[in-house]
């Protein structure tokens, strides 16, 4: 992380940058901060392998089982949602809003090896967990020496 010292020299009343560089400095502020405002939600999802399964743990903090969508066609795996934005109350005045709010969809392909009916997904504590099972042919086994 890089530190810069703050720089209190701009003019609220004169908005016109006092050199160049101020300009280039305020014209990439704002076009960052305008790129972060248009971005949607998009949830985290992390992907780990067992012996038997796969399974996706999808990070969707406020949502409720009933507003997510599972499907499986061919291959693909799809989640999709929408994270709403709580209505604004008139007692109530946000400072900052970090929280990304939309309609999201992540797909994943599934490898060939799954059993598509072992396909079981729990929601606990904002986090959708996936389970998908392996088939019997792709599960690894040791094999006896005879």
């Amino acid at each position: 992380m890089t530190l810069v010292r703050f720089r209190n020299d701009r003019n609220l009343d004169n908005p016109v940058p006092k050199t160049f560089s101020d300009m280039l400095d305020s014209f990439f502020d704002n076009a960052i901060t305008h790129n972060l405002e248009m971005r949607d939600f998009q949830p985290h999802v992390d992907i780990l392998e067992h012996d038997t399964s796969f399974e996706l743990k999808v990070t969707l903090p406020g949502l409720k089982k009933e507003e997510i969508n599972i499907e499986l066609e061919d291959n693909i795996l799809t989640i999709s949602g929408e994270r709403k934005h709580e209505t604004e109350e008139k007692n109530k005045k946000y400072h900052l809003v970090e929280s990304r709010y939309g309609k999201f969809t992540r797909s994943f392909t599934l490898p060939r090896n799954v059993n598509r009916e072992g396909i079981k997904a729990t929601m606990e504590d904002g986090i959708l967990s996936i389970s998908v099972e392996k088939s019997e042919e792709a599960v690894s086994r040791k094999i006896n020496i005879g």
